[in-house]
């Protein structure tokens, strides 16, 4: 089974800074760290990887710092790390991001699962996973916060409505979003980051991208 979990690299405080030309948030990878509920969606994934033996693939859309919260997640429990970089990616939008992002999950090749964070806490649209899951035209539950069972063909999880819970089984490939939940997300180990020192990350840019529309990308393919 192959799982990917999409992760960011966000602001460590509110002081950030706006491009007053683009509007966009200034990343320049200071003062940075992993998106909050990316760390539930990383526990997730490793949770579905010790019960049906996995592999686990983190990936994630940023500068070339953003190698930093790849390595992290390796140093949790992941086997390996994609980083989408490229000037033509600058200034997405949600829209833009999830296209991106899908044509990255698509040069990793087969995958049955993938993971997502309910919302990132620089942008909190909390549309990334279902727009990701549009692009690459496959079912999603949002809002998951319990994977009851994994099936040789589906996963049976537990969605959180706030109200009330609902348990659905997904057939895959299938898509995730998750919640915070009462399971912690595990802590980096020291084992691991020496183990993974000298891990190369794979570099994916617009170049190897299965669409060459540029403008799908970046600013050119932001509707907001």
């Amino acid at each position: 089974m192959n799982i990917c979990v999409c992760i960011k690299q966000v602001p460590a405080s509110s002081n950030v800074k706006i491009n007053p030309v683009t509007g966009t948030l200034v990343r320049d990878g200071n003062n940075t760290k992993m998106n909050p509920y990316d760390l539930y969606a990383i526990e997730t994934a490793l949770k579905v990887k010790e019960m049906s033996d996995a592999q686990v693939k983190a990936i994630t859309m940023g500068p070339p710092a953003a190698t930093a919260i790849l390595e992290e997640a390796l140093w949790m429990g992941c086997d390996d790390g994609y980083l989408l970089t490229d000037r033509k990616f600058a200034g997405a939008d949600v829209v833009a991001t999830a296209f991106t992002l899908s044509q990255g999950v698509k040069f990793m090749g087969k995958y049955d699962l993938v993971v997502c964070g309910k919302q990132t806490i620089d942008g909190d649209t909390a549309q990334g996973g279902a727009e990701l899951a549009h692009f690459l035209n496959i079912p999603y539950v949002c809002y998951v916060d319990k994977i009851i069972e994994v099936k040789e063909k589906s996963i049976v999880v537990r969605t959180n409505l706030d109200k009330t819970y609902e348990t659905l089984e997904i057939n895959f490939p299938c898509l995730i979003t998750v919640e915070k939940n009462n399971e912690s997300p595990r802590l980096p180990s020291y084992k691991r980051s020496v183990e993974f020192k000298d891990h190369p990350m794979h570099i994916v840019t617009y170049e190897k991208f299965f669409d060459q529309n540029e403008s799908n990308y970046g600013l050119k393919g932001s509707p907001t």
